[in-house]
């Protein structure tokens, strides 16, 4: 199928903590720059007829009202870890105004979560204004969401499956800190990576800054963009002077066109 043009919204690019982060008084969770304000990472992706967010993290709400995003056609979700699917109640606003399910795509590992987390959601005598959620089972095949073609990408979590998403010409790949040499062929030819990049310091499950770049370099991508960012890589501009220009730090609201 053709690939539509694709608009890429980064609702969220902090880590699991956000930043400013609670209690911290350090030069970045004290700046006066809206840049290092992050909320949990989550993209919204809108073709001309199809939108679907990846993640719903616990800002999941106010990540749908500050978009102003009125229609919703599925989530899409990367891994079972609550910065990722705590915010999954709140789609029931969805399914009210559209009176009928939320399409759900997730692996078997974050389907368990979700059962486990939204236990309410499929129960046999469900509480009125429960979310409808409709599960759909995903592995690393490809599929389509309305008019949006998906090619899942595995990458590791420390241990951890993690799916990240190729889409058209975007990939997104968040929580990861390896990713194996036939999974990267799926990258190539991505004309924008999102990548994770938590800190300057190693990190047991996810890319340092220094390695997502060189991630970035070694797929030969023409710009790529770093997300799920910590309080602990410094502030937004400081940090982008050090990096090329088609190497960057994304921010929340930042607008893409792919």
């Amino acid at each position: 199928m053709s690939i539509p043009t694709l608009a890429i919204t980064f609702l969220g690019t902090g880590t699991s903590s956000g930043v400013p982060m609670i209690g911290c008084s350090c030069n970045v969770c004290t700046s006066s720059n809206k840049k290092d304000n992050r909320l949990r990472s989550s993209i919204l992706v809108q073709s001309d007829s199809t939108t679907i967010i990846i993640d719903t993290t616990p800002d999941f709400r106010y990540q749908m009202l500050r978009s102003n995003t009125k229609k919703l056609d599925a989530v899409l979700f990367t891994h079972p870890h609550k910065d990722h699917i705590a915010g999954l109640d709140d789609v029931r606003a969805y399914n009210f105004f559209s009176k009928k399910p939320m399409d759900i795509y997730a692996n078997t590992l974050t389907e368990e979560a979700i059962c486990r987390d939204f236990y309410y959601a499929f129960s046999k005598d469900k509480y009125p204004g429960s979310p409808n959620l409709l599960l759909h089972t995903i592995n690393t095949n490809s599929f389509t969401i309305g008019n949006i073609p998906i090619q899942p990408i595995l990458v590791w979590h420390l241990k951890m499956p993690v799916f990240g998403f190729k889409i058209g010409n975007f990939t997104y790949i968040t929580d990861a800190n390896r990713i194996d040499d036939n999974e990267k062929e799926k990258i190539k030819g991505s004309k924008v990576l999102v990548l994770n990049a938590l800190r300057k310091e190693k990190h047991l499950s996810h890319f340092t800054l220094d390695e997502a770049v060189a991630l970035s370099n070694e797929l030969q991508v023409e710009k790529a963009f770093f997300t799920h960012i910590s309080h602990q890589l410094g502030t937004h501009d400081e940090v982008n002077k050090q990096l090329p220009n088609n190497r960057q730090l994304a921010y929340d609201g930042l607008q893409l066109v792919v």
